[in-house]
């Protein structure tokens, strides 16, 4: 195919004043967000369409991003949630039998503001010694001051609930209705893909509203609950925290991931906080603690489990940590059928190295 998008400048302006110029790609536009970068080598489209990326702005670290295009079925929401995107080389041309479209055409129809041609090491290294910060792109403004203006009304990720905007707003069932695996799915933002790895196993899933009550979960009958993974801060979410208290209470088997992991950490006292960049990419190295094993994960967090808090814990073990810098991957509610982590176990895009914790799940809901 051949290349007709005509080059347009675009600025990329951070909260601490660093300008990195570059090309528009996508929609010609301006977007905000925090800006946090990942490093995986491919499935950008399950990355983009990830809900727990909503609100932020994303580095995408490989040099080429695009060149395999798009296909509507590789998908993990309804549509793309990051809010921005950078890359080095965006790339509008791809080959690819399977592919239905190009990334520049897939963008501008989900209306993703996006800069390209950008040093994409230099602005990584930057976020990686100062910090996630919020950021603005533009392909319109060229006023570093009315950029300024701009971004200084955006709010910081620190205390802001997302999961209910990106919480399904009705709720939906997927799986054999007759199974007597029943799995009630507290959506904080979840991926499709993890709910196809609870189907596969057999599990009739109905998946609420992130603020569905613990009284309107259980009207499911369910086997066990699922706590999802989401975008934003888990300590605002009081009304989340308070049903995973009631599930715990009633003795029920629980599954936490990412979010749904801090969610049942808070659950049990323990406190959660914004990470320095977070964790993002599929190469992520995390030992079990319970068989001394390694696994290669899929991670895209900026919160984690306060890690002394946990050591401290009379209510909780640990059970994985990650190998890159100790951080609690993993824990275990003590004579309670509830264990979450915060990687994701599906690895929609990712190494399937985790998806036996699915495994350990639905065999919690059998006995």
């Amino acid at each position: 195919m051949t290349v007709t998008t005509p080059t347009i400048p675009a600025i990329l302006l951070l909260q601490d004043g660093t300008v990195f110029k570059g090309n528009s790609f996508g929609k010609i536009g301006t977007t905000t967000g925090e800006i946090c970068f990942n490093t995986g080598m491919t499935g950008y489209q399950e990355v983009f369409t990830d809900p727990s990326y909503y609100g932020q702005i994303l580095i995408m670290n490989n040099v080429h991003i695009g060149n395999y295009g798009t296909k509507e079925s590789d998908v993990e929401s309804a549509g793309v949630k990051v809010k921005g995107v950078i890359g080095r080389n965006l790339e509008e041309q791809y080959s690819r039998f399977l592919a239905d479209d190009s990334l520049q055409s897939y963008f501008e129809k989900q209306q993703v503001v996006a800069i390209d041609n950008v040093d994409t090491r230099a602005l990584v290294a930057h976020v990686r010694v100062q910090g996630a910060m919020n950021c603005i792109i533009s392909s319109e403004i060229s006023d570093i001051k009315l950029l300024k203006e701009q971004l200084a009304k955006v709010p910081s990720m620190d205390g802001l609930e997302l999961a209910s905007v990106v919480s399904t707003k009705e709720p939906y069932f997927l799986g054999d209705p007759n199974s007597t695996i029943r799995v009630a799915v507290l959506d904080c933002g979840v991926k499709k893909n993890i709910l196809t790895c609870l189907v596969e196993r057999g599990a009739y899933v109905k998946v609420h509203n992130v603020a569905t009550t613990f009284d309107e979960l259980k009207a499911f009958n369910p086997t066990g609950y699922f706590i999802s993974n989401g975008p934003g801060d888990p300590a605002p979410l009081d009304f989340v925290i308070k049903t995973v208290k009631q599930i715990l209470a009633a003795n029920m088997p629980i599954f936490g991931i990412c979010l749904g992991h801090q969610l049942l950490a808070l659950a049990n006292d323990i406190p959660t906080f914004k990470m320095h960049h977070g964790h993002r990419g599929l190469n992520h190295p995390v030992k079990n603690m319970l068989s001394g094993k390694s696994e290669i994960t899929t991670q895209n967090h900026g919160f984690g489990v306060d890690p002394e808090a946990v050591k401290a814990s009379d209510k909780v073990e640990i059970t994985h940590i990650n190998l890159n810098d100790n951080s609690i991957e993993g824990i275990r509610v003590k004579n309670k059928p509830a264990f979450s982590v915060q990687y994701h176990p599906e690895a929609t895009p990712g190494p399937h190295d985790s998806r036996y914790l699915f495994d350990e799940f639905i065999s919690l809901l059998k006995k």
